[in-house]
């Protein structure tokens, strides 16, 4: 194998000053025991096995996926296609800017590639190609733009073969455009660009994980273009994370953009905070494990996730991850957990073995720690769905932290679901975390798992594919809504997951956080 030279990045282990008033019972130091860990031995040994196979016909099911895809495809197409976001129970769409910018087709393109669907990806492609331009006016969301249309474009690019210049070209311009929102006093920019503008971008108080959740797509970029301009913006932004004081490696929500330094209150892996972790061990894997210290970060995280996050249900005995609230003044710990989260088993069980399936990988310690821990917090996630009557999860969940009951709680179990918590957007962080898990272990419940979701889509919300207001009712109402990652992600992931070869392999890919498969390449 070619010899991968290793980069140094500056990264400090200032802990933040607000952490002198954090209280000693806040430390749980989750670990996995014993009967975990033999779990765990016998996965191992049972996936040295290449020659199992099980009775169900996975290719039928997944052309049940490949159905629902199509079925949602054409439904936009008929009624709004080449719109940015699409009332499917209306039968319109609408444009985030005056012209639009492709932001649903360029989302799901690959998909309906790796899918087959040529005829649909060349209606996608030839739309991008030929009807759309980023030369316009309007303000659109950075991160947004950033995963859904720059990474669905270098996606589609590669996957197609790397010869269909004009998508390149487009998303060359698309970056180009964006890129002028980094030219900031830290680098750290605003939420949202001005696709039309030279001037200085102007930034206060920003999400963490829009902010560093930019890196896989504009590094990449700057590998297909030559530019390194691309690749030195966005490393900007983590160099100034990696430098700022933290809570034992657990970063706020919020960052301030003139100082560098964060800021928020909440310490959360849901909303606001997810990708950071995901995008720290995704940059290592992107670039041939050359960044050490961007695993050294991840790694020191995880660490710190296990000693303040993780914690086990009284009744059902499920691990999940809450949040850490009001960490400037007196810290406490919160049992909700979005469906966000989620995407933590996955990227567990993918830092853990490095992409590589678990027969191959040489797990330490620390790596089997984790691969436990991803595959606890798996289930936990599977009964977020199975423990509702519509058979699909809630948009954030809240844990029982004693015996105690309400009419919240789900099943008579320990997940409980405010009112206002109760909707689905159709999110693949659960399906996403399936894939991997089956993936990297060859555990097959995993698949199994994912067809009782499908299942549960498609019991609610076929037909027009749309999200849903209350899973704890049968049949919950749909919302005149749906968002591109149904397609783009949760199809995607699901059809990964019922294919019987190996379409986008762990050691030669990293999926962004909006599923687009990107190739690990050399700096």
């Amino acid at each position: 194998p070619t010899e991968v030279k290793l980069v140094r990045r500056y990264r400090s282990n200032e802990q933040h000053a607000n952490m002198a008033n954090w209280p000693t019972p806040l430390a749980q130091h989750w670990r996995a025991n014993t009967e975990q860990l033999a779990v765990l031995d016998t996965i191992i040994h049972d996936a040295q096995c290449t020659t199992c196979h099980d009775d169900i016909d996975w290719s039928h099911r997944q052309q049940r996926v490949v159905s629902a895809a199509r079925t949602a495809w054409h439904s936009y197409a008929r009624d709004a296609f080449g719109h940015d976001d699409y009332f499917p129970l209306s039968h319109r769409g609408s444009n985030f800017t005056h012209l639009g910018i492709g932001y649903i087709v360029a989302d799901v393109l690959d998909t309906l590639w790796l899918m087959g669907l040529r005829d649909e990806y060349k209606m996608g492609r030839d739309f991008l190609a030929n009807q759309v331009s980023f030369d316009q006016r309007g303000t659109v969301s950075l991160f947004e733009s950033t995963i859904r249309i720059l990474g669905g474009l270098l996606s589609a690019y590669h996957l197609s073969g790397e010869t269909d210049t004009k998508l390149l070209m487009l998303a060359d311009d698309l970056g180009s455009r964006l890129a002028k929102s980094f030219n900031t006093t830290t680098g750290i920019p605003p939420e949202t660009a001005t696709l039309r503008s030279d001037g200085m971008s102007f930034a206060h108080v920003c999400s963490t994980s829009e902010s560093s959740t930019l890196q896989l797509e504009f590094r990449y970029l700057a590998h297909l273009t030559n530019n390194p301009m691309y690749k030195e913006s966005v490393d900007r932004i983590i160099d100034v994370m990696l430098n700022a004081p933290k809570y034992d490696s657990l970063v706020p929500t919020r960052i301030d953009a003139k100082t560098g330094l964060f800021v928020g209150t909440e310490i959360s892996l849901g909303s606001r905070g997810d990708s950071y972790y995901e995008y720290m061990l995704k940059q290592w894997l992107q670039t041939k494990q050359s960044e050490v210290d961007l695993r050294v970060e991840y790694d020191a995280a995880v660490r710190g996730i296990k000693k303040y996050l993780v914690r086990t249900s009284p009744r059902q005995g499920l691990t999940y991850v809450g949040e850490m609230v009001d960490v400037t003044g007196e810290p406490k710990f919160s049992p909700k957990m979005d469906h966000l989260v989620c995407f933590l088993a996955g990227n567990l069980a993918l830092g853990a073995t490095n992409g590589t399936h678990v027969r191959k990988a040489h797990l330490s310690a620390r790596d089997r720690d984790d691969l436990v821990l991803a595959r606890e917090l798996g289930e936990t996630c599977a009964h977020m769905y199975f423990d509702t009557p519509s058979g699909l999860a809630p948009e954030i969940a809240y844990f029982a932290l004693s015996n105690e009951t309400t009419n919240q709680i789900l099943s008579n179990g320990d997940i409980l679901v405010p009112p206002l918590d109760r909707h689905s957007l159709l999110r693949p962080e659960t399906v996403e975390s399936f894939y991997l898990l089956w993936k990297l272990t060859g555990e097959k419940k995993w698949r199994e798992y994912g067809w009782r979701v499908f299942e549960a889509i498609e019991r609610c919300a076929h037909g027009e594919y749309t999200s849903l207001d209350d899973v704890t009712v049968v049949p919950p109402t749909k919302r005149d809504s749906v968002e591109s990652f149904f397609v783009a992600e949760t199809l995607k992931y699901l059809y990964l997951l019922f294919d019987d070869g190996d379409r986008v392999p762990l050691t030669h890919y990293v999926f962004n956080t909006e599923a687009h498969p990107l190739p690990i390449f050399s700096l």
